[in-house]
């Protein structure tokens, strides 16, 4: 605990958040409800009341969120995205399959993998950023780097080397493709995990139906829905929308959960990553581009997307 705990500080520590508490911490300084004598608990009272409490116990959920799994403080970062080894072994020779497939096609098409786009192309680029599904460049040349069924193949010849499951066929090894042996939760963990869609609980998109009256479950459901994100408390947003997301708070209420933000600084990040596509020409990027043209655009869910799509 104390190890997450740490690292959970550090990260928060290079965060924009921390300057910020540090800049209200400062304000506060000026304020004539602050003591000398009792500084410490004012300020802490200060950001409480001014909702940057808040916001820093957001902060703190998200890191736990995304926070890897506990392991040794001493074991290296391969092995802290990866533990198995069989595992870190078959994603690298998947890798190498992978970089050979796009150097070959480099010397194919004598393309190289990155090079920096002409004036004109920048300028081209920067008008079409949000229309790029107008856009038509001819990508029959560029192939798949792997076929579907590769990667298949890949996966069904996993195997753990410390599991032994003798040399008769049984029942259990006809179960499926994949015979890698992972733990996974049994019945009785589902129904503990997933209890919000018991039958005796409200879940949006069953009890909102047309049959319903609204008044039953859909009114209250969005009144607690606009309460939550009043609170603006993001463990209370994840666990609401466990029970179905109203459409008209489905924006807000993603941000809040994953703790998003349009601060400056998120906006002038994305503005130096854009920067950077319109500067720099990669072949990944033709490849995506036929990917999300293949999919997205005959697809009647995502096809509104498209141009989203492509400029992530």
């Amino acid at each position: 605990l104390s190890l997450t705990i740490a690292r959970v500080v550090q990260r928060l520590q290079g965060s924009s958040l921390h300057s910020q508490l540090e800049r209200q911490a400062r304000v506060s300084l000026h304020k004539p409800e602050i003591k000398l004598e009792s500084l410490k608990e004012d300020i802490k009272d200060f950001l409480k009341t001014s909702g940057w409490e808040k916001k820093l116990q957001n902060a703190v959920y998200s890191e736990l969120n995304v926070f890897p799994s506990p392991c040794h403080p001493a074991a290296p970062p391969e092995h802290i995205k990866e533990p198995l080894a069989y595992m870190r072994k078959a994603q690298g020779s998947w890798e190498k399959r992978i970089l050979k497939s796009l150097n070959s096609m480099c010397t194919e098409l004598n393309i190289p993998l990155a090079q920096k786009r002409p004036a004109n192309e920048q300028k081209e680029l920067l008008n079409k950023w949000n229309e790029m599904g107008t856009d038509e460049p001819d990508l029959s040349l560029f192939r798949p780097v792997y076929a579907p069924k590769d990667f298949l193949e890949v996966l069904m010849n996993l195997r753990n080397p410390n599991y032994e499951n003798g040399e008769q066929p049984s029942f259990r090894s006809h179960l499926g493709l994949i015979q890698v042996p992972l733990k996974v939760k049994d019945i009785p963990e589902l129904k503990e995990d997933f209890s919000e869609l018991g039958l005796n609980i409200g879940q949006l998109g069953i009890d909102d139906s047309a049959q319903v009256p609204p008044e039953f479950f859909e009114n209250e459901h969005v009144r607690v829905g606009q309460k939550v994100l009043a609170e603006q408390d993001s463990a209370a947003a994840q666990q609401y929308v466990r029970q179905g997301c109203p459409t008209a708070l489905r924006a807000d209420l993603w941000a809040l959960i994953l703790n998003i933000s349009n601060q400056p600084e998120d906006i002038l990040y994305y503005e130096q990553l854009k920067s950077n596509v319109i500067q720099h020409d990669l072949l990944v990027d033709s490849l995506i581009y036929k990917d999300v043209k293949l999919t997205a655009s005959n697809d009647d869910y995502y096809f509104v997307f498209e141009d989203y799509l492509y400029q992530v």
